[in-house]
């Protein structure tokens, strides 16, 4: 929430909403980002994604994104984005589906 507002939008909390992200992000000119916080220890290897996260990235693919907070042992704390995380639907029976952290951070950026 903090680093949105620094950059300039206007986040709101939506994570008790089970709508498929945690923060619904005003831009400047109006328009919504939608984006899926996940916070690791920066040695797990893998994420968990619900099925309803992957759906709405899919859905919004424009406007998505997968902010991956990795909690250092000394306190530090890095924040990515990665944009069009995911390039396939799950299954109808899958709930959620683990993701290989490091594969998602070769298509991270620094927050903008």
């Amino acid at each position: 929430m903090a680093k949105e507002r620094e950059l300039g939008f206007a986040p709101v909390d939506r994570e008790l909403d089970k709508v498929g992200y945690d923060i619904e992000s005003t831009r400047p000119d109006g328009g919504l980002r939608f984006i899926e916080v996940k916070g690791r220890r920066a040695d797990a290897r893998e994420i968990t994604v619900t099925q309803n996260e992957i759906r709405t990235a899919l859905n919004k693919p424009d406007d998505f994104i997968l902010a991956i907070v990795l909690f250092h042992e000394d306190g530090r704390r890095k924040l990515t984005y990665t944009r069009r995380p995911f390039d396939s639907y799950p299954d109808d029976a899958a709930a959620s589906v683990n993701y290989t952290i490091s594969k998602l951070l070769e298509r991270a950026e620094e927050p903008s």
